[in-house]
Parts: structure tokens; sequence; C-alpha cells
């Protein structure tokens, strides 16, 4: 590293990921003359690819692919946003020195789901100590011993309220090692812990694509990088005047309230994929593309986004836009999505994506909505042939239990749904009776 570059930002994780999101707004902003400071990424666990990004010099090429408002977009960016790159367990003095660096402003992570966990087994003085928030808290306290302002932190692991969650771990971190109150203050009044919703298909290294895409290179790229082209990162926080994402043109939010966005995320995009798949895949097609490309399941996608679950949620031009961005990703030709990957653990997926909005759109209209409850009757007779993946009790119970004794199961739906059963009955009965194409067309003309 040369003795000019400012690092202003530590990066917990270098995985496609982190490398196809964050790594790529922050080589936009340098680019756009709105951001002075790189990134150094840390590597989370023992074995990682801090070694391989060091050998190139942590300069990697990201193919974002897809549609966006109708035109198939291709764009390749090389990244160099990255300064350097530290494995903590053979790298541990380099590692910790960042804690002193006054530039630094900036934590970014993606430690996996599982990343963000206490232990409670490690020490302060462990090099490294073993769970991320264990190193976080680490870190942080040699930045408040030396007398150092706190962090933004923005984490990108995929579960609720991931900030809140971060900080909990390290005060608890705290506790453990019997730090003093000043530094638990500094960490509560010094740094922003933001909540986060990341949203982008990262497809990551491109196996069945190398060879043409080292062609256009010119070189050989082992981090070479592909995602979608749609990109939406909500922050819960205002920090736009030190990270003016928006200014530079992308779709990221500041907000006090992460809730809402998630909420859509769920409802529209995993909701619209769970309703969609386990019928499309009886009615014979294989992957989301084809699902899209067929006018009768692409209709019935359509019908229950926007007729169903839209209503619900909020009849607003921002979900709108959202149901049209989904419909295009769905549609994109670089993504060969599995119609049988996205049915694992179906019956926990529904309760948690679908069925709150057949019960909030049952609340609101007085009527429980065609689509979405067709889906129900759909995910039913997926369960009977033998392509579920479940957990084993549940497609043992799955495949030979009738609708009534299913829907009174309240240990999967999480809900009385008796006053359900006439209805999905009647859809699975159309099921099996007609065939999936004719009880599409049934549904449709609802």
């Amino acid at each position: 590293m040369s003795s000019n570059v400012k690092e202003t930002v530590i990066q917990f994780g270098e995985g496609g990921f982190l490398r196809g999101f964050v790594d790529y707004f922050f080589h936009k902003l340098q680019e756009k003359g709105l951001y002075d400071g790189k990134i150094v990424v840390v590597q989370p666990i023992e074995k990682g690819m801090c070694q391989t990004l060091a050998e190139q010099n942590c300069e990697y090429n990201l193919f974002l692919r897809g549609i966006d408002n109708g035109q198939v977009v291709n764009e390749h960016t090389h990244v160099t946003s990255i300064s350097r790159a530290l494995n903590p367990y053979t790298q541990y003095d380099e590692y910790i020195a960042l804690a002193s660096n006054p530039d630094l402003r900036v934590l970014v992570s993606n430690t996996t789901e599982a990343g963000i966990e206490y232990v409670g087994t490690e020490k302060l003085t462990d090099m490294p100590p073993k769970a991320y928030p264990a190193k976080l808290c680490q870190f942080l306290y040699k930045r408040y011993q030396a007398g150092l302002k706190g962090l933004i932190l923005l984490p990108c692991e995929l579960i609720d309220d991931n900030g809140d969650n971060l900080k909990k771990c390290v005060l608890q971190y705290a506790d453990l090692w019997e730090l003093e109150d000043g530094f638990k203050n500094w960490i509560e009044t010094e740094n922003d812990f933001c909540s986060t919703l990341v949203d982008r298909i990262v497809t990551g290294y491109p196996r069945d694509e190398v060879e043409e895409l080292t062609k256009q290179i010119g070189y050989e790229d082992k981090l070479v990088d592909t995602a979608e082209i749609f990109h939406l990162w909500v922050i819960g926080g205002h920090h736009e005047d030190e990270l003016p994402f928006q200014k530079a043109g992308y779709n990221v939010v500041w907000t006090d309230d992460v809730h809402p966005y998630k909420k859509r995320k769920v409802r529209i995009l995993n909701g619209g994929h769970t309703s969609m798949v386990l019928g499309a895949h009886l009615y014979g097609l294989t992957t989301v593309g084809e699902c899209m490309q067929d006018e009768t399941v692409s209709s019935f996608l359509k019908k229950c986004i926007f007729e169903e679950i839209i209503p619900t949620i909020g009849d607003t031009e921002d979900n709108r836009k959202f149901g049209a961005a989904v419909l295009e990703r769905f549609s994109n030709p670089f993504i060969k999505h599995q119609l049988l990957s996205i049915a694992l653990n179906s019956v926990s997926k529904f309760q948690v994506r679908v069925l709150p909005t057949i019960l909030e759109y049952k609340e609101k209209f007085g009527k429980y909505p065609a689509g979405l409850t067709f889906s129900m009757a759909a995910l039913i007779s997926f369960y009977r042939t033998d392509k579920a993946n479940d957990g084993e009790e549940i497609m043992k119970f799955m495949k030979d239990a009738s609708v009534e004794e299913i829907l009174k199961r309240e240990d999967y739906w999480h809900a009385d749904l008796s006053e359900m059963i006439p209805m999905v009955q009647e859809y699975y009965d159309l099921i099996q009776a007609k065939g999936m194409a004719d009880a599409y067309k049934e549904v449709l003309a609802k």
C-alpha cells in the first residue's frame, strides 16, 4: 500500500456478495469524485480468499447483467476500491493496528447469518477471538483506548435488526471481559450501528462462462464476480453527507425504519417466488425464466403480486414499482434459477412469506385471495410428489395427511386456518381432477 492511500472503510468479509455490492458502490463513489478513501478487507474466518485478493493487487472484474426498464444491460467494471486484504489469523498486528487509524470511519460486514452471534468463550487477549462480534468488540476497544471517534457500522448479514443485534453482541463481550463503563458508553453514543436491508442477486464466480469472460478481460481473474443489475440498500440511519450514494445515483435509502422495506421485499419478491414455483413445477416448468416466458404462469404471478399482495400491504406507487422490478428480475436471461432450489423447505417459507398476506387480505377485503389460496393447494399437491425437499417429519406428514389435517397443523402455520379448509380443498380437488393447466385457467378467471 502506498503511503498516500487513505483507508476509511474496514470490511469484514471478502465473498462475492460484498464485492458485487458494497465494494462496487465505493468504487463508483471514487470514480465520480464523490469520496476519498479505500477499503481494507478483513477475512472473518480462518479459511478465505484474502490471499487470492492480495495476489491480484486487490482488484477484480465485476459483470452486472439483467433487464433495466425493459433494456438488457451488460455492464463490466474493473473494481479498484480495496487497498489491502488482511487475514487476522496470520496478520494480527497489521489488522489490529487499523483500530488506531484516525481516517477510519465506516465498517461493513457480511459474515453470513450465523456470523452475528455471542459465543462467550473468547478472551480479550485472543489473537484474534473466534466470533465476529468478539473480534469487533476487541477492535473497537483498541480504538476507544486510542481516544478516537467511533464508526458508522453497516452490517449486511440477512437477519432482522442486524445493527441492533450486532451492538447487543458487542456489549455482551464488553460485559464478559469486564471492560469499563466509559467504553460501553462510547459504544452507545459514538458509534452508529445501522440496521440494513440488502437486495441484489449476486451469482458469483461464473464457472460456465469463465473462458468467454477471460477473453473479454484479456487475462485470468480468479475473483471475477457476476450479479444482477438491480440493487437496493436500505440503511437505518442518515449519513448521505459522508457517504453520498444517492448523489452518485444508486438505489440507497436512508431511513429511520428498515422494517417496511423488509416487509415489502419478503411479501412481494419472496412471496411472489413461493406462491409461483410449486404450481409451476407441477405444470411442467423448471426455471423462473421459463415461468416468465409462459403466459399462463406469468399471468398467475402478476395476479398474486398486483391484485393480492400489493393491495394488502399498501397500493402505493413505490410498491407497484418494486413489483414491476421483481418481474424484470425474474425475467433476467442471465440467471438460471431452478424452481426446485426455491422449493426447499416450502412449508416454513409459505408460513413467513405468503400466509400473512392471505390472512391480512381476508381481514381487509372480507374474502380469501384466489391466487394465493390456490398456491396453498399447489403446495399440498407438490408435497404429494417425490420432489418435495423439507424436514423428514414434515414430508412424511404432508404426503399422506388430508387437506383438513394439514390446515389444522397450527405448529406449521402459527395460525388457525380452519376457515380456509373449504376453499383450499376445492382448489386441491380441481388440481387433482383436471391437472395444473386447467386449474390455472379457472383461478385466472376469478
